[in-house]
């Protein structure tokens, strides 16, 4: 993959270092010296923030990557910048608006249950804020293939500062209202950092061109209507993913939102890879759709999907097989434990948007694009009902399953739509292969989990036995040839 491949890989090391840094953070810090309850304070803080963020920054993260082609020239990019530091601008001012006129039913449907959030409700707006602007810093870096640092301060930097945070306030150095504004701050700082990094290392102008634009009125109306259609389109598709959350907090309290969290950022390792992979090569396809390259765009789509399932397919199997053994570990591991059946149902939905998510792309990039706010609905009115209707009668876990049932549904339809309408074809017989060797693999460990007795040493043999087993197969039936070549390499450089 060239370049995609070589960013992708430090964009996967910044993400796994900031991986190791949430996992200390997790399984030494938070469930030793934090509360449930306060774990899951900040869990439906930061997640609320995130839905506000995907519906403030009315669709740029998306419309950069679409319409920086058009802009990008060799005489400069014509204050593309600009723009996508404006519109962002635009909707935090509206949604704030709608945000402070929501307080009312927010605080009937939490305040029963968890009414540590109806208190902390006002600074959802600054630490989205941030959060905003550090979205689209990344993205503008993504599109100039400047990947790595923007990774590194979202998955390094960040959660450093958070950790910070959190030992601040168990050691009561700051009290809850100086955790909170600590969040903003952490956020505020990463937003930043990523700013003063585009503004050295890559030459662009914040300068309007407006002679431009006028001479290109066909693509003022395009990035209007799009942005107009990727505005609805949020609402739906931002929302579906928070809405777990959301619903254990009211339903069920803050500290089974802690519970629900430790779960979900286990689940969460399984699409990490994927983010680095499908940031780098977006504009690749991009522009290979807005040259009509169906070749490159389809060879593109297939082997991105297939490296992605591969890989979090890996990463599912190491956290299902030793899902026991981390619970043991864990501090206060008898509390989390209540999740273990909605790990693996998580970490299922995760691979499923690990897989698929580059095919949304694909929809989104085309002239198709309209239809991703159909599928978005489908996938959120999917996610209510479930939601509504499972978590009552199955707690946690019914929020998991309602989860991967919503995303099964919507990532089968975006396929549908990518093959007939596109002609365009992300899967693969290597993808195929690899779901049949993981059902194999999560069978055989199930088998071996029933017939021998529950040990520690016997536990570490049997995760390693299927993880090996699983990957030795994926090298010799050639699943993937970027990840067989790249193993390649590395075996032959060390000799």
């Amino acid at each position: 993959m060239g370049i995609i491949a070589r960013q992708s890989i430090k964009g996967t090391i910044a993400t796994y270092i900031g991986v190791a840094v949430g996992f200390f953070t997790t399984f030494f810090v938070l469930t030793r010296l934090l509360t449930a309850e306060e774990i899951g304070l900040v869990r439906v803080l930061l997640d609320a923030a995130t839905l506000f963020v995907g519906l403030a920054q009315l669709g740029t993260a998306t419309s950069i990557i679409r319409f920086y082609p058009h802009f990008h020239s060799d005489k400069g990019d014509h204050g593309f910048f600009y723009w996508s530091l404006l519109v962002p601008l635009v909707g935090f001012v509206l949604f704030s608006a709608l945000f402070l006129l929501c307080r009312t039913p927010v605080e009937h449907w939490f305040g029963e249950k968890s009414p540590l959030f109806v208190s902390y409700y006002y600074f959802v707006l600054p630490i989205a804020f941030f959060m905003l602007y550090e979205a689209v810093a990344e993205t503008c870096a993504n599109v100039r293939m400047r990947i790595v640092f923007p990774r590194a301060v979202r998955e390094v930097g960040v959660r450093v500062g958070l950790l910070v945070c959190y030992l601040l306030y168990a050691y009561d150095v700051i009290t809850m209202d100086g955790f909170v504004l600590a969040l903003c701050l952490n956020y505020a700082l990463a937003a930043v950092a990523d700013f003063v990094y585009i503004a050295v290392a890559t030459p662009l102008s914040l300068k309007p061109d407006m002679s431009f634009l006028r001479s290109h009125p066909d693509i003022v109306k395009q990035y209007i209507l799009y942005t107009a259609f990727l505005i609805v389109s949020a609402v739906a598709s931002v929302l579906a993913p928070t809405l777990s959350s959301f619903f254990v907090s009211a339903k069920m309290g803050l500290e089974y939102t802690g519970i629900f969290a430790i779960a979900t950022y286990m689940a969460v390792m399984v699409s990490i890879p994927n983010r680095s992979l499908t940031s780098i090569a977006a504009p690749q396809l991009s522009a290979a759709l807005q040259k009509n390259n169906l070749d490159e765009a389809n060879a593109l789509l297939q082997k991105v999907t297939t490296n992605a399932m591969l890989i979090g397919s890996i990463i599912f199997l190491a956290i299902w097989t030793n899902i026991d053994l981390i619970y043991a570990l864990l501090p206060n591991g008898g509390t989390y434990a209540a999740a273990r059946n909605a790990v693996f149902l998580l970490g299922l939905s995760q691979l499923c948007l690990a897989s698929f998510t580059f095919s949304l792309s694909s929809l989104n990039y085309s002239r198709f694009y309209a239809l991703s706010l159909l599928f978005s609905l489908v996938l959120t009115v999917s996610s209510i009902l479930l939601n509504n209707s499972l978590i009552p009668a199955y707690g946690i876990t019914g929020a998991a399953l309602s989860n991967l049932l919503s995303y099964a549904l919507y990532f089968a339809l975006i396929l549908l739509a990518v093959c007939c309408l596109q002609k365009a074809m992300p899967l693969c017989r290597q993808q195929l292969y690899i779901l049949l060797l993981l059902v194999l693999s999560v069978a055989v460990n199930e088998i071996i989990c029933r017939s021998l007795p529950d040990s520690f040493v016997l536990g570490v043999v049997r995760s390693g036995v299927v993880l090996l087993g699983f990957m030795l197969l994926s090298y010799l039936l050639r699943l993937s040839e970027d990840i067989n070549a790249l193993l390649r390499s590395f075996f032959v450089s060390r000799h």
